[in-house]
């Protein structure tokens, strides 16, 4: 499918005003992607399990203007007034705007809240856009005359809300989704999500993740930063490399249900993400010495237990502790007895597997 498929020919229906809400999760990479081309397209590719927990709650309000003259809209995040947040959403309404061409002409207003601390590596940007990108496809499913299947919808929001943040094209849809195109993987695009499409063993359904919030603050280097650091990195070509590799040795992982594997793959990821940032130039750390500390605490339990917990980090401090269904009692009082004194005020957030974006109310 190319860029044109997602151009409807006309709107021969009208709309005066009216809102829609959505929810929509974050989602946790174990195939990271770090690093982009043009038009958000990504270096690699990349695999990610959609969480339940931890999302955004968007509701979108629209009225019809006089004039289609330039983009109208506020922003709000828990009913508080966010213009810092306008730059990034005028951005995105202008990649978006050949794909929906009504977007000038209504005063629209974004109300969005999340479940967890904004900007501090749990990807609030791919919740809330991703959030944003089926609102606006309810509008334009409204608009059209022409019978719009839900597999285009979905699959319309997800090319969209990669251009407001590329890893939120992962989260409309669970339990796991593929982004970037992989010559092992059918149906695998640079343009959108799709959803894992191969077997998945039973030791990965229902697959927990609790987030230990080790720094809830600001981030000290975006996201967008870090991966344009990436065009001159000099490792930049074998991190491609690496991670397709790592892509196409987890689909028999996961097919057989290979937990040691699992393991190794995913940590591995997620330290040579944090290599990438701490050897770019400039050079920056995210993580802090209670993420450290708490990667160590997981090494020695799972040695001395020969538990399947593992880790994994985003772009930012805190950790996403992986594990099993079958060993949620037993690692939960290991998260609560070892690794809560790491986390700032004692916070950590249990998730767990999800299945992406669901519409909360059909106010229209």
């Amino acid at each position: 499918m190319i860029e044109k498929q997602f151009i409807l020919k006309s709107y021969s229906k009208t709309l005066e005003n009216g809102s829609f809400t959505w929810s929509s999760p974050s989602n946790i990479a174990l195939v990271k992607y770090w690093g982009k081309k043009e038009h958000q397209i990504p270096e690699n590719p990349s695999v990610s399990f959609t969480l339940n927990t931890c999302k955004t709650i968007t509701k979108l309000s629209f009225s019809k203007k006089e004039n289609d003259n330039e983009f109208s809209f506020e922003v709000y995040l828990d009913d508080e007034k966010k213009d810092d947040f306008k730059p990034k959403i005028e951005t995105f309404f202008k990649r978006i705007e050949s794909y929906l061409p009504f977007l000038k002409a209504y005063h629209f207003k974004i109300e969005t809240s999340n479940t967890f601390p904004h900007s501090s590596g749990i990807a609030s940007s791919a919740s809330g856009m991703s959030a944003l990108a089926m609102c606006l496809m309810s509008i334009e499913r409204s608009l059209s005359e022409v019978e719009v299947t839900d597999n285009y919808v979905t699959q319309k929001a997800s090319f969209l809300a990669r251009l407001g943040s590329g890893s939120a094209c992962r989260s409309l849809e669970g339990d796991l989704v593929v982004w970037g195109k992989h010559d092992k993987i059918d149906g695998s695009s640079d343009l959108f999500g799709v959803k894992y499409p191969f077997e998945v063993h039973q030791n990965f359904k229902n697959y927990n993740d609790t987030i230990l919030l080790v720094d809830k603050g600001e981030k000290q280097v975006s996201s967008t930063v870090g991966h344009n650091l990436m065009h001159n990195h000099p490792f930049a070509k074998e991190r491609f490399k690496q991670a397709h590799k790592n892509l196409s040795d987890l689909i028999n992982v996961f097919k057989i249900g290979d937990l040691k594997a699992f393991i190794s793959i995913v940590e591995s990821e997620a330290l040579t993400l944090h290599a990438m940032m701490m050897t770019s130039m400039p050079y920056f750390i995210l993580m802090k010495p209670n993420t450290l500390e708490i990667i160590n605490k997981i090494w020695t339990f799972r040695k001395e237990t020969h538990s399947n917990v593992c880790f994994t980090l985003d772009a930012g401090a805190n950790v996403h502790v992986l594990y099993p269904e079958n060993e949620t009692e037993l690692v939960n009082e290991f998260i609560k007895s070892e690794l809560v004194a790491y986390c700032q005020n004692g916070h950590y957030i249990c998730d767990r597997i999800g299945f992406g974006a669901k519409q909360l109310t059909m106010e229209n």
